[in-house]
Parts: structure tokens; C-alpha cells; sequence
């Protein structure tokens, strides 16, 4: 079960493709603690619990979110083998402090950033307009520092797109090996976009050979996602998208949404499932079934099990359909699935097994080399 709890609509900055408005909003005590009986109640016993601090910028109310974690792990149905927490950070608000609470706390904290300045401050900008790369390299650096394994996400745009592996480059020079790419969801997607991704997700997959080559393997998203679910032979029922049944997502006002991507302005009506403060959410659903798929094409298609065309946000953006995906997200799934059987060929050729992504694991390889180097 995954549940996003913005803390905050509020954010310090104004990037060009954010899918959540930005207000002042900020969740009350009383609305987290509903939040809190809500997931200890709707929780099947034998489901882990993913709890995501989302914003707005969830660091702008760091210490509500110390209050929340506080009172999850003091709740009478926690239970710390199967309840998981994660932040979501722009990574323009971080310390020494910060750095030593997220560790006491044990709150496993990830940054949102795209790039290199220029591509970075194409985008994610603070609200005067000024670039936001300097600061948020500079936090890369010093979370590095106390979170080795730091995730980032970068997100990737029409006009940012074919900067790709040297968005990989620039995270790899820092330090970075836990790297998460995304497509803006949002974005108008064109045909000649699709066309180029074979040969970009290559020249990733070709820098991701090189890295385990090396012995200092990278764990990117695009691939080592699609290498864990080819090894399993196609994504299991519980990976896929369960928004309004296994994932929901809560606004500081207390609405309910299927997924964070979805809370958008916030408005009350336009995907919400109901309020936490007023209303008997145990028996909510929404209309997504991630096994529907609105078409024709995905069923027959012989990628079909090692597809996300489940997703049903991106589905949304792409089609206005949560069941009916869109062109770009099919060529970017064909690419990304032929790249991870590149790696897996080229790689299983030099006796890596993948034995840890076939458990479920992919980030043990990194973990082990870097214990192995000391």
C-alpha cells in the first residue's frame, strides 16, 4: 500500500511543468492523525506500508513531518518491518541539522533535480525567476555526504530530452548512483520525440555497461526496472498501478486523490475520492483497473507483460483515459525494454547473473561494490 501525504502546497519554486499548484496550504495535526487511522485501517495485514512526504516543497514543514513520523511510529498497528517512509525534496533546503534529524529519524530522503545548470535552470526556477542549480547541487554534494545512496529523479522535457546521457554524465561526476529518470507527463509528446528515444536510451544503456564494467555500477530507473521485471518474467499484480485501491494520495486540505500526480489545484472534484475529514473512505474506488487496458494494441502486443501501460496518471495526461495509454509512453517502454535486454545479453556475457534483480534488489549490486572498495 502507497500513501503521499502532502504536507504543504506551498513551494519556493515555480518549475514550468509542475503538475501541483502551488498555495499556502498546509496540513493541520488533526488531518494527519485521520490520515494516520486511515492507513492502519484499510492496510491488509500482510501489505507493507509506503508512506511518501510530498509537497509542495515537504521541506518547507520539516518539522510537521517530524510530528507525523513521530506519531505513525507511536500508532498501536505500527509495526517497523512494514512501514517504510520516504521524502521527496526540490533539494534547495538542506543542513547539517536536517542532515542529522533525516538519520535519527531514520526518513530516507531523495532530490528532485534535472541536470546540469542549463538544463536545470530551463525549468526549476525560484519564484523571481532566478536558477536554482547552484543550490541544489551545492545540498547533491553535502546529502551525498550523509545519504551515499541518495536518490535523485530528474525529469525530462521535449526541449531537454536529448541531453539525456549527459544528464547521466553530470549525476555520475558528482557522485550520484541511485539516478531516477522521468518523462514530464505532461508534456506534448510528438512522433519525432518517440523516434529519437531508441538511440538516447542506447547511449544510456552503453554508460551503464561501462559503469558495471568498471566495477562502479549506477542504478538507473529506466533500466534496472526493466531488467528486474524481465528476469521475473513481467510485472507481478501488486507492482502495478492500484491508484484509488492500493495507493492514495492526501492534500494538506485533507481531499483524497488516487495518486500525488493527480492533486493538481486541489479543487475538490477532478479526480477526488472524497475527504479524510468527512467523510467513510474504507469502501472508495476509483475506476482505474490496471488489468483494462482501452484499446486494442497493448493486449496482443508481445511487451505487453513487461509494459507500464498500467500507469494511470500518465495514461491520464497522455489520453484523458486512465486505461488508455499514449503513443510516447508505448515507444518509451519498447526503448527502455530493448535497452535492458541489451544489458542483460552484453552483461550476462561477462558472468554478472542479476541475481539481485531477480530478487527484487537491483541496488544491492551498488550497495556490495561500494562495501567491497571500503
Amino acid at each position: 500500500m502507497k500513501y503521499t501525504i502532502a504536507v504543504t502546497q506551498q513551494c519556493n519554486l515555480g518549475c514550468s511543468y509542475c503538475y501541483i499548484s502551488s498555495n499556502r496550504e498546509v496540513m493541520s495535526p488533526a488531518t494527519a492523525d485521520r490520515i494516520i487511522e486511515f492507513m492502519f485501517r484499510h492496510t491488509p495485514e500482510d501489505e507493507t506500508i509506503e508512506i511518501g512526504f510530498f509537497g509542495g516543497e515537504p521541506m518547507l514543514e520539516f518539522d510537521l513531518i517530524k510530528t507525523i513520523s513521530s506519531r505513525i511510529r507511536s500508532h498501536r498497528g505500527y509495526n517497523p518491518d512494514k512501514v517504510n517512509f520516504f521524502i521527496v525534496s526540490n533539494g534547495t533546503i538542506f543542513s547539517d541539522a536536517i542532515a542529522d534529524e533525516l538519520v535519527r529519524l531514520q526518513l530516507p530522503f531523495g532530490i528532485s533535480c534535472d541536470g546540469p545548470p542549463h538544463i536545470q535552470d530551463s525549468s526549476r526556477v525560484f519564484r523571481d525567476g532566478r536558477g536554482s542549480s547552484t543550490v541544489v547541487e551545492k545540498n547533491i554534494r553535502h546529502a551525498l555526504r550523509s545519504f551515499p545512496f541518495l536518490p535523485v529523479n530528474a525529469v525530462y522535457t521535449p526541449n531537454t530530452l536529448q541531453n539525456l546521457p549527459e544528464v547521466i554524465d553530470y549525476f555520475y561526476a558528482l557522485g550520484v548512483r541511485v539516478i531516477y529518470l522521468n518523462p514530464d507527463i505532461s508534456a506534448r509528446w510528438t512522433r519525432e520525440h518517440a523516434e529519437m528515444l531508441p538511440e538516447l536510451y542506447r547511449a544510456v544503456g552503453e554508460k551503464y555497461i561501462d559503469y558495471y564494467k568498471q566495477e562502479t555500477p549506477c542504478y538507473i530507473s529506466m533500466i534496472d526496472s526493466k531488467v528486474t521485471v524481465i528476469m521475473r518474467g513481467g510485472y507481478q499484480p501488486l507492482e502495478k498501478c492500484r491508484m484509488g485501491k492500493g495507493e492514495f494520495a492526501f492534500a494538506p486540505s485533507g481531499n483524497v486523490y488516487p495518486c500525488e500526480r493527480l492533486i493538481g489545484s486541489d479543487n475538490g472534484v477532478t479526480h477526488c475520492l472524497g475527504n479524510i475529514n468527512n467523510s467513510n473512505l474504507t469502501q472508495v474506488k476509483c475506476s482505474h483497473d490496471a488489468s483494462q487496458i482501452a484499446n486494442g494494441i497493448c493486449p496482443a502486443c508481445e511487451l505487453n507483460q513487461y509494459c507500464m501501460n498500467w500507469c494511470g496518471c500518465t495514461n491520464y495526461f497522455a489520453t484523458g483515459d486512465y486505461n488508455a495509454p499514449g503513443a510516447f509512453l508505448c515507444a518509451s517502454e519498447k526503448a527502455s525494454i530493448g535497452v535492458a535486454l541489451e544489458v542483460i545479453n552484453t552483461l550476462g556475457n561477462e558472468g554478472i547473473p542479476f541475481s539481485d534483480h531477480l530478487a527484487g534488489t537491483p541496488l544491492m549490486s551498488i550497495i556490495g561494490e561500494s562495501v567491497l572498495k571500503g
